[in-house]
């Protein structure tokens, strides 16, 4: 399992979130932990990025893997629209 870590960015826009969807994301985040390779639903790789995105209802969590420190670093946490820029 990969230990989690998020970027201040994240951490602030995971405070803001509702506290349901706020567990629901944590809750997603910690199972694409076990295995970062695996196969996930709603998790596809970036064109052109070395970052994957894991779809959770309407908000999108853009993150990458560290294998070199076994960490999952989430990078952004943000609705659809807003996360890719």
């Amino acid at each position: 399992m990969h230990l989690i870590e998020y970027s201040h960015e994240a951490a602030k826009a995971l405070a803001r979130m509702p506290r349901d969807v706020r567990l629901l994301v944590q809750s997603k985040v910690e199972q694409v932990a076990v295995d970062p390779y695996g196969r996930h639903n709603n998790v596809t790789r970036l064109q052109g990025r070395p970052e994957f995105r894991l779809r959770v209802q309407d908000w999108r969590v853009i993150y990458r893997v560290l294998d070199d420190r076994v960490v999952l670093l989430i990078i952004k946490i943000g609705v659809r629209g807003q996360v890719y820029e």
